[in-house]
């Protein structure tokens, strides 16, 4: 064995037990009884989890604002694993007029120069009328790219017509289509009325979020999905009507999934009501809800109709280049939207599902690795058995950290969880054998990380589309 980990507590998302990890050639090799390794590492006292998977994240893409995010490759993915993240699925953010295949193309390029740990991507699709549309799907799908990402919102939204050509292109091609579902009609025509009433500051922005138009959109992509019988995941779900939704198609048998944020299970919007502009740090959309939402969201999580928690992370500075590249105190509309959380996302559920019990620790492995390794279809990652890529993390679950001002391995050069204490804490983070993050100091190696191609995904198709599409049997 090149390393063995040894009396820890191991954790998975099926259940736990006590005994020895063999890591041979980056894989785990062998469990329970193993013999001695080159480099043994003593887990006494300690549990050992499945790295976390993270498939929902922002990296070197340019904001619809047209702003370029704080984060490259190389100090996103140090602060994901720094956080206990071995995996993550960032967005290759089609410009107007690109083809998809040269989209996906320059994000590779990038990836390939800086990620630190392995990684894959979702292909947003912001313009349908260019060229090879579906062809270039096909494509991407066969190279392992197998999600893409649409908006019913912003400058990038597609309309309705282009989200069923799209979502029946995704389908066709083998791939999972996830949306950020909001109704563009109602958050347009609030804003121009909070503007016109001067509410123009950061708590008047989860007002321009009506809830009613994340579930109008949440329950007609729904319905789409039915329609088509194509997979769908609704991303950053924040509210418990959105959720009820998404519960009552998958009740009809729609193949739809869902996942939340940390931001959405552990705040609300009180946090943007702060003294001058400094609430802007908090500003993402959907915006954070109130406390009814937030304990639907924790049921839903303990019931399965939320599937994973990932962190969304959408990193600008607090300055001129970021949030406030509009001013020093701009109104709401003006700010840019996103909140770092690659390196938090694992210790604030570790607190809250592990140390205080909100749902317990297989629940929390199931909810940060193995669902979304599963989901998105990432092979050998999100579990600790023979024959899986050795990503592992030795948490210590007594120690307590307080966060700090300023104190993540992003280029963010904020923490929007300054002030919170989590107890449970990565004290070693593994990357397919290889340690990358001892203690506090960082290991990794920038461009170490392995491209993820993904042969499917795991949201089968019901197998019956509308009754009106019996002629498209051959589509199925």
């Amino acid at each position: 064995m090149d390393l063995v980990i040894r009396n820890g507590q191991v954790v998975t998302a099926a259940g736990r037990w006590q005994g020895a990890i063999g890591i041979a050639g980056g894989r785990i090799a062998a469990l329970g009884t193993v013999g001695p390794g080159a480099r043994e590492i003593d887990a006494g006292g300690r549990i050992v989890m499945p790295g976390g998977v993270d498939p929902h994240c922002h990296v070197e893409q340019m904001s619809g604002m047209g702003l370029m995010n704080a984060d490259t490759f190389e100090t996103a993915t140090r602060s994901a694993a720094m956080g206990g993240t071995t995996s993550v699925i960032s967005f290759a953010a089609q410009a107007r007029g690109e083809r998809l295949r040269d989209t996906v193309a320059a994000y590779a390029a990038r990836a390939a120069r800086g990620a630190a740990i392995d990684h894959a991507f979702h292909v947003t699709v912001t313009d349908p009328s260019v060229e090879g549309l579906e062809a270039d799907l096909a494509d991407l799908a066969a190279a392992g790219h197998r999600s893409v990402k649409l908006f019913t919102t912003y400058d990038i939204r597609l309309d309705d017509a282009a989200l069923i050509r799209v979502l029946a292109a995704a389908k066709a091609a083998g791939m999972l289509t996830c949306v950020h579902a909001e109704n563009h009609g109602m958050l347009d025509w609030t804003k121009a009325r909070l503007l016109a009433a001067g509410l123009d500051r950061p708590e008047h922005h989860a007002l321009s979020h009506p809830r009613l138009a994340e579930v109008e959109a949440v329950e007609r992509v729904c319905r789409f999905a039915e329609f088509l019988d194509a997979p769908v995941m609704i991303f950053h779900v924040s509210t418990a009507r959105a959720l009820a939704a998404v519960r009552d198609a998958r009740a009809r048998g729609v193949p739809v999934r869902a996942e939340t944020c940390p931001h959405y299970l552990l705040s609300t919007a009180e946090v943007l009501r702060r003294d001058g502009i400094e609430g802007a740090k908090w500003m993402c959309s959907p915006p954070q809800r109130d406390t009814a939402d937030v304990a639907a969201l924790w049921q839903g999580l303990a019931r399965g109709d939320l599937d994973l928690v990932s962190s969304d992370h959408a990193p600008y500075r607090f300055d001129e280049t970021g949030k406030l590249h509009a001013g020093a105190t701009p109104p709401f509309p003006a700010i840019a939207n996103g909140m770092p959380g690659l390196e938090t996302r694992l210790p604030l559920l570790f607190d809250a599902m592990v140390s205080r019990g909100h749902g317990g620790a297989e629940a929390f492995v199931r909810a940060t690795a193995t669902a979304p390794a599963r989901i998105y279809g990432l092979p050998g990652k999100g579990d600790i058995a023979p024959g899986m890529d050795a990503d592992l993390v030795i948490w210590d679950p007594g120690r307590r950290v307080t966060y700090g001002a300023d104190d993540l391995h992003d280029a963010v050069g904020y923490n929007p969880w300054a002030g919170t204490t989590v107890t449970g804490w990565p004290e070693v983070v593994i990357l397919r054998g290889a340690v990358v993050k001892d203690g506090d100091d960082w290991r990794g190696t920038p461009g170490a990380g392995r491209f993820l191609p993904r042969a499917g995904h795991g949201v089968s198709p019901a197998g019956r589309m509308a009754p009106e599409l019996a002629f498209m049997e051959g589509d199925r």
